[in-house]
């Protein structure tokens, strides 16, 4: 079996791959896909001698090392990493933390909305 996504992004300001694998899943949620665990993706970055959660297009313009990671938050498993720069290990370390912080944050609030969604389906059932 194989399933085709499609993301459109209609206006940008950094982040758009996490945002389209967040996207993703919860399309597939919604389409009540099963899934053994929900896929979420953030970014961080390293700009100043700043660690930085989710860059927007000008943090990510200035230079600075940018690293995204997706994760299976339930099985703590990674899915995806992309850096686009060199870090030393330690920093690179802080910033991988960062995004799995990040997607873990993310993968709670989706979490809460797929059951809030299911709870409105379940109550107009009746």
């Amino acid at each position: 079996h194989r399933i085709d996504i499609f993301v459109q992004v209609l206006q940008a300001d950094g982040g758009t791959r996490s945002a389209c694998i967040n996207a993703a899943t919860l399309a597939l949620a919604d389409a009540g896909i099963p899934m053994r665990d929900i896929v979420t993706s953030c970014s961080a970055g390293y700009l100043c001698s700043t660690p930085l959660l989710d860059l927007n297009y000008i943090e990510d313009s200035a230079g600075g090392a940018d690293v995204t990671v997706g994760i299976l938050a339930k099985m703590d498993k990674v899915t995806l990493l992309q850096m686009d720069a060199k870090l030393p290990m330690d920093t690179f370390e802080t910033v991988m933390d960062l995004a799995t912080e990040g997607c873990k944050a993310i993968a709670t609030y989706i979490r809460e909305v797929l059951l809030e969604n299911t709870k409105q389906l379940e109550c107009q059932r009746g």
